[in-house]
């Protein structure tokens, strides 16, 4: 009996060495997301066209998560604030669910109240010529894909060209670097896109 009882404690010591507690599993260092290939990333002033100024770790406050959020929205609303880099899903009782996002870089800014138009999984892609004007290697349409800059789902607003939408670059979020749109890593993206329902609000600041 006394052997047994040694062994559970030795089994639950090494249980409580091995897994991390909630808070350590959340707040731990390692949130790292890869930026492309041959692309490195400084926090200075970019000195050639192979540097990008951004941060290379996505700080804890961008992960998913319920926070405190008094609003007069209704519950299932969603709230983008572009300059705290937070997308909000109303849940109600002064609580949403906030979001960590990539907002548009300077010159590309916008706010406005619209409706979720279209949802689709794994969207496919159709640059705007004025997009397609500005960076010529574009392509004229790209399959929805791993590859594909929209990510795994997107939510299309309205009749504009801006959508909430997944990315291939998750180091991107927390920064300014779209052409209007709002950038999501695809685990979070997908999660919203199973809350949301057509029709519902967006409300952009």
């Amino acid at each position: 009996m006394r052997l047994l009882g040694l062994g559970l404690a030795i089994a639950t010591m090494s249980l409580t060495q091995v897994v991390p507690s909630f808070a350590e599993a959340r707040f731990q260092q390692g949130w790292r997301f890869a930026p492309p290939p041959g692309i490195t990333i400084t926090s200075q002033r970019p000195r050639h066209a192979l540097a990008l100024q951004a941060n290379a770790q996505v700080a804890p406050t961008y992960l998913r998560q319920v926070v405190p959020y008094p609003t007069n929205e209704r519950s299932g609303t969603i709230v983008v604030d572009t300059s705290s880099h937070f997308l909000y899903f109303v849940l109600g009782d002064g609580r949403a669910l906030r979001y960590g996002i990539g907002v548009a870089r300077n010159g590309f800014e916008w706010s406005g109240t619209h409706r979720v138009s279209r949802k689709a999984e794994w969207p496919s892609w159709t640059p705007p010529a004025e997009m397609r004007k500005r960076q010529p290697g574009l392509p004229a349409h790209m399959e929805g894909g791993p590859n594909n800059p929209l990510g795994a789902r997107a939510l299309y607003l309205g009749s504009t060209l801006y959508r909430i939408h997944g990315t291939n670059e998750p180091w991107s979020i927390g920064q300014n670097v779209s052409s209007g749109c709002i950038r999501m890593v695809n685990e979070d993206v997908i999660d919203l896109y199973g809350r949301v329902q057509l029709n519902t609000k967006v409300v952009v600041l």
